[in-house]
């Protein structure tokens, strides 16, 4: 029995059908859809795994449950992932970042993959059936009380679904704690008429963090027509999804658009300017490697009038110039998810599972993998890798 359609959840019956075909698997999914967050994710393409496969550095994209994973990485990292769906016809690619992709860029091919493989694993699947509650038998295995009325029975349950509020969460009343979950791996909204005019304006490495927290990122930035996105923002969300979560998304984002030059030598570059420069305009001037028109506002943010020169140029407009290229801060006003993904942080604690087979500490027969689990990775197709991971596991162990 597997609660959840989706990666996780398939994944995980798939791997306990085929260990023991005599199994009789069963997926419940409460919408009318299964794996529509593969259909979605990487833009459609489906980001499967990264080309990361030393476990400690793996762990290392985990803002959560990195440590704990360290394990079952070992057993079942990308090099196992790459293999069991090649095994399976879909070959994947690796980009320049490390993140892997099937080679038709299509995540149809991975749904085709999963639907097949558990189609010949004698899988059912059975569509708008969520649970309402769950029974311990004195005698062992489980009694279901679905959504639509009726009643199922299984000897173990893989619960791969997340989401859930602690009052509605079927597991909670098991004995289980639930941390509440909350979103991780999102945008920033910014109201601010000069970043606004800059929509589609990227920046390779800036530095960005928040002002009274240690939450810090390195990476690319993406300026949006509502505010930032882009690798550096989505790693800075996740590594304080939580925080950001308290703050209500309201907080001041500071940027260093020039992170690895020191104030003192981008003065002394600025001041060099006006004789190497003099006659030419500091608006219209490049400052590598920051783009053209990113440049010309900030410009205008110090103070320096349009038409100013670099032989006028003030010591005072330059101080002010080097203080927003090494920390412009902006203040955020909300949120968006990435594109149409929508990653949490939050779920059962990890104390709660034994890593070995992902078997529940407080109910003997229950498994739980993927989502369900307080664990959550950056962008980059860490989050699936997870789920491959846990859902492995506990699949086989199942099975067992």
């Amino acid at each position: 029995m597997v609660v959840g359609g989706g990666a996780a959840g398939f994944f995980g019956a798939i791997a306990a059908a085929e260990a023991n075909p005599r199994a009789s698997v069963t997926i419940l999914e409460k919408s009318r859809h299964v794996l529509a967050k593969v259909r979605i994710s990487g833009g459609g393409r489906c980001n499967t795994t990264h080309a990361c496969f030393d476990a400690r550095d793996l762990a290392q994209r985990y803002p959560r449950g990195g440590r704990a994973l360290i394990g079952p990485f070992t057993r079942f990292g990308p090099r196992e992932t790459i293999e069991w769906f090649r095994l399976r016809g879909v070959n994947l690619k690796t980009e320049a970042d490390g993140r892997m992709f099937p080679v038709t860029d299509s995540s149809q091919s991975i749904i085709d993959c999963l639907m097949d493989s558990a189609k010949n694993a004698g899988i059912a699947i059975r569509l708008q059936t969520g649970v309402e509650t769950i029974e311990c038998r004195s005698g062992g295995g489980f009694l279901l009380h679905l959504t639509d009325g009726s009643r199922l029975e299984s000897d173990r349950i893989l619960w791969a679904a997340g989401g859930c509020r602690a009052e509605r969460h079927p597991l909670v009343p098991l004995g289980h704690k639930l941390i509440p979950p909350v979103p991780s791996l999102f945008t920033f909204h910014i109201d601010s008429p000069w970043l606004s005019a800059l929509p589609g304006v990227s920046v390779e490495n800036v530095q960005v963090s928040i002002p009274g927290t240690p939450i810090q990122q390195r990476g690319p930035l993406l300026i949006t027509h509502v505010g930032v996105s882009g690798p550096a923002i989505l790693r800075l969300s996740a590594w304080g999804a939580r925080e950001l979560y308290n703050l209500d998304y309201r907080f001041t984002l500071r940027i260093a658009w020039l992170p690895d030059d020191k104030p003192a030598a981008i003065l002394d570059d600025l001041q060099g300017r006006r004789e190497s420069h003099g006659g030419q305009s500091i608006l219209r001037s490049r400052w590598n490697p920051l783009p053209a028109r990113l440049w010309e506002q900030l410009v205008l943010q110090s103070g320096i009038a349009p038409e100013t020169k670099w032989a006028r140029l003030a010591k005072p407009e330059a101080l002010k110039l080097v203080s927003l290229l090494k920390a412009t801060e902006l203040p955020v006003s909300g949120k968006s998810m990435n594109k149409e993904e929508f990653v949490t942080c939050g779920g059962i604690p990890l104390p709660e599972i034994d890593f070995k087979t992902m078997q529940s500490r407080v109910v003997e027969g229950l498994h739980l993998a993927g989502e369900a689990l307080d664990i959550d990775g950056i962008t980059g197709g860490f989050n699936f890798q997870a789920a491959w991971t846990t859902a492995w596991a506990a699949g086989r162990a199942m099975a067992g």
